[in-house]
């Protein structure tokens, strides 16, 4: 024994250097106990992996929750045998505070009767003196300190420790809250809903996404690998760009808006291109159907940059078409329009967001549609009614889960137009009939703006003499779009 350690006045063995009792915590608590006899803890508690994980860690409140609820005691009993007020026990255990003090944390641990072997070198009663460990890595959420280096002469027992250390560390760093079943099945539901959205009405999509999004950003909040935390951030940056989307057919362009720049944030945390290039397309969309129309084409020009090619390279040509001939720009729709058909035989990336399907994939149907409005806007009415059937066609004709009933009642528009401009008005209500008897939780906000413009179209002085134009005009005025106030969507 060294000259100046100290020795227990109850038992003889030696005082850790951080008790300054006269007697050891094991003979302190027989005292205490002796005279008023309190809960013990069952040997087997201390065979619960995520007991000993979390002492390990040094993670002493959720020890402290762990064993409470392993051996059925309250926090009382657990303060009791610690000596620690109960309502410090109660914010340790919340994480509302840590127990930092090596004083305090023995006797936490001694007062428990944590096992010899679960304890860290400084609590052993009969450990080998050592040296204070480094710092320990501070990266989020890591807060297990290294395993010390011993003084040692040894150079074979230095590179041993330094070894131990290195493992140490490397088990700190690949600790995960999230494991690779519970990603594949996250992608899986961001899949569902992805698939769903353009068929299903938005409130149950709506409710979904959110309830998703939020088990992701609760899964960030903890720690996991490298390359798993960047499939989260490529995960909820998806699930934002989808809620970009419901915003927008809700008609929320500020919520729209908002979901984009963080789904952008996301996106830069993931290095994802094909992300970041949808969210500049959704963007473009977004600019596209409201005031800030030579906007959408500045996105569609950036989004074209990042744009790996296959699919989202067609759907930003189409945007960019579409956003063109909306403010009159011929020249430049024409251009865009080249650009898809080139865009066409261009191969995907392997990690391109269409893996996801549904609304993040844009098939042939959705290009025909497109091309179809393009050609409405610039009022080329006999290229759009061409367009526009045959988009109307492959969606019928295709798999039912992925017809999309916006995309196809807003190609029956463009029809319903061709034909009025045409004074084929009987031909354009029999587009309009699916589209009026389409269930009001289907109307997105974009079908209300385009029927509300066919409602002016027969409403024009050249038709006032047509009976059946008076009745369609009745009959689309005052069109009701999705209610974005619905209870359902606010709960």
């Amino acid at each position: 024994m060294r000259k100046d350690a100290r020795a227990c006045a109850g038992c003889g063995c030696r005082l850790s250097q951080y008790n300054l009792e006269d007697r050891c915590a094991a003979c302190t608590r027989d005292r205490r106990l002796d005279a008023h006899p309190g809960p013990s803890i069952p040997d087997e508690v201390w065979l619960d992996l995520d007991i000993q994980t979390a002492i390990a860690d040094w993670d002493f409140g959720l020890a402290s929750r762990l064993i409470r609820v392993r051996a059925g005691l309250r926090q009382d009993d657990m303060a009791f045998m610690t000596g620690l007020s109960q309502s410090f026990l109660s914010m340790l255990e919340a994480g509302g505070r840590r127990l930092t003090n090596l004083d305090k944390a023995e006797r936490f641990l001694q007062g428990i009767g944590t096992p010899d072997a679960l304890l860290a070198p400084p609590f052993r009663e009969h450990a080998t003196p050592v040296t204070p460990a480094r710092a320990p890595y501070s990266g989020p959420g890591r807060h297990a300190p290294w395993p010390a280096t011993h003084d040692a002469d040894d150079l074979n027992e230095l590179a041993a420790q330094a070894a131990a250390q290195s493992l140490h560390f490397t088990d700190e760093i690949t600790k995960s809250n999230v494991s690779n079943v519970e990603l594949e099945g996250l992608e899986t539901a961001l899949t569902q809903i992805a698939s769903d959205y353009v068929h299903a009405p938005l409130q149950k999509i709506f409710t979904d996404l959110v309830s998703t999004r939020d088990h992701l950003f609760s899964l960030l909040s903890g720690r996991q690998p490298l390359g798993q935390t960047r499939e989260l951030f490529l995960l909820t940056g998806t699930s934002c760009l989808l809620l970009a989307h419901a915003s927008q057919n809700l008609g929320d362009e500020d919520a729209a808006i908002a979901q984009l720049q963080t789904a952008w944030t996301f996106a830069e945390q993931a290095d994802h291109d094909d992300l970041r290039a949808w969210v500049k397309g959704t963007s473009a969309l977004i600019a596209e159907w409201s005031t800030r129309r030579q906007t959408a084409l500045d996105y569609t020009r950036q989004a074209m940059r990042l744009s790996p090619g296959g699919e989202t390279r067609i759907r930003i040509a189409a945007i960019e078409a579409r956003a063109a001939a909306r403010i009159g720009d011929r020249t430049t729709a024409m251009a865009a329009l080249e650009d898809l058909q080139r865009a066409r035989e261009q191969k995907a990336a392997p990690d391109a967001l269409t893996r996801f399907g549904g609304l993040l994939t844009f098939p042939e149907a959705k290009q025909e549609y497109y091309i179809g409005g393009a050609f409405a806007l610039l009022g080329e009415h006999q290229m759009a009614e061409q367009h526009a059937t045959a988009a109307i066609e492959l969606y019928e004709n295709g798999p039912k889960e992925h017809r999309s009933y916006g995309d196809e009642a807003l190609a029956r528009l463009d029809i319903a137009t061709a034909r009025i401009s045409a004074g084929e008005i009987e031909g354009a209500g029999e587009q309009l009939q699916p589209i009026l008897a389409l269930p009001p939780d289907r109307r997105i906000r974009q079908l209300g703006d385009a029927m509300h413009a066919v409602t002016r179209l027969l409403e024009e002085p050249r038709l006032a003499r047509s009976p059946v134009a008076r009745d369609l005009a009745d009959a689309t005025r005052g069109y009701q779009a999705i209610d974005t106030r619905t209870k359902a969507l606010t709960t």
